[in-house]
């Protein structure tokens, strides 16, 4: 999950919530606004520069990429199934949305994996045209079920080939991390080996119980196996290891000092960091293996869609410049396409060494939470 509880309160005619799950009460400073050029302008194709979506972050330039009045136009009704929560997404959809005026949209939010169930039980009739999906995983579950359709090249092609399949596009991506407190270590201290870490001298913490971490280890298990992944969760238990609810509190509890280091997605170090510039918090990476993974939100085009073009026309919108700008200037997440750079001090995607793993494997978690609880761990 990586949707906290929404601040939004009731529904209008586009919006209806179902069941969104709450991931803690995450404040995001400055999410809300629309800047720019978000007041609609009938077409989308007017001569204003390139909008910037939701907080501003000093001196950040305009973005690069396609902005979206070089797009086509988006014209019809839309359903959406958003698997993020509208927390985080709400006000790009809501502007992609107020930029055409004969364009409407409906919005169900709940998690990933309840609303791929909620596509295959629905068949042919779901109201669904796009899936918006937090993970890869979820992504490749809907593709494995027949339930989605291929993306024309004029999409698939504006995020590089680890990130898409033919049905489906990364959007936006979270790397998994090692944030630690800069009072108490150094970067060239911590290992960047992830099996390292149960001999880690310092107190660690993580969020089992939180999708992200068990994802990571699903990684493990997929990459060093299960032999080794129950060693090395034996091990982290028996370092002392302290859990907490969610990945946020975590490295909020990195900066207080409680702990020295833990296992999140890097984007939580950015939102502390938003919220309190001098926290003695900062960002390492291991090397190739699971603590580097590398996973995307992303979107697809479900089968029963009644304008595929409209619906993969909406899919591109959130490749735009303005939505990969407002991924890395809110929700702190690194950026699919090449010419918008993330926020932070953070290397690039190519910079990264990341494990090269099938990201929808990553949706095989039943196997994993046997094997954490199986070790005594709460999830």
């Amino acid at each position: 999950m990586d949707s906290p509880k929404s601040f939004f309160d009731g529904t209008d005619r586009r919006t209806f919530l179902a069941g969104a799950a709450a991931a803690g009460t995450v404040g995001l400073a400055g999410c809300s606004g629309i800047l720019g050029n978000g007041e609609g302008n009938g077409n989308g194709n007017g001569d204003s520069p390139i909008g910037q979506i939701g907080s501003g972050r000093a001196g950040r330039g305009t973005p690069g990429g396609t902005p979206m009045a070089e797009m086509p136009d988006l014209e019809g009704e839309l359903t959406l199934y958003s698997g993020r929560g509208e927390f985080l997404v709400g006000d790009l959809i809501s502007y992609i949305e107020d930029l055409y005026d004969d364009f409407s949209l409906t919005v169900r939010y709940a998690g990933s994996t309840d609303l791929v169930n909620q596509i295959i039980n629905e068949g042919q009739g779901t109201p669904a045209d796009v899936f918006y999906s937090v993970n890869a995983g979820s992504l490749g579950a809907l593709t494995d079920a027949d339930r989605t359709q291929a993306l024309p090249d004029e999409v698939l092609n504006m995020v590089r080939e680890e990130f898409r399949t033919d049905e489906w596009v990364g959007t936006s991506g979270r790397a998994r991390s090692v944030p630690y407190n800069t009072d108490a270590y150094s970067e060239s201290d911590l290992p960047n080996d992830i099996m390292a870490y149960p001999d880690f001298e310092g107190d660690l913490g993580w969020a089992p119980s939180y999708g992200s971490c068990q994802a990571f280890v699903t990684a493990m298990r997929i990459i060093e196996g299960e032999d080794a992944t129950r060693q090395w969760l034996e091990g982290i238990v028996e370092s002392g290891i302290t859990s907490y609810p969610d990945e946020f509190v975590t490295c909020q509890a990195i900066a207080d000092g409680e702990i020295d280091a833990a296992f999140t997605n890097h984007y939580y170090i950015q939102r502390v960091l938003d919220g309190s510039p001098d926290a003695p918090i900062a960002t390492a990476f291991t090397e190739g293996d699971a603590g580097a993974v590398f996973n995307v939100a992303g979107a697809t085009v479900t089968d029963a869609a009644s304008d595929a073009t409209l619906a993969s026309n909406f899919v591109r919108h959130l490749l735009s410049a303005e939505a990969q700008d407002y991924f890395a200037r809110s929700t702190f997440e690194y950026p699919l396409v090449n010419e918008v750079e993330p926020i932070g001090d953070l290397p690039t995607i190519d910079e990264l060494d990341v494990p090269d793993i099938d990201l929808t494997q990553l949706s095989d978690l039943e196997p994993t939470i046997d094997l954490m609880r199986e070790v005594g761990i709460d999830v």
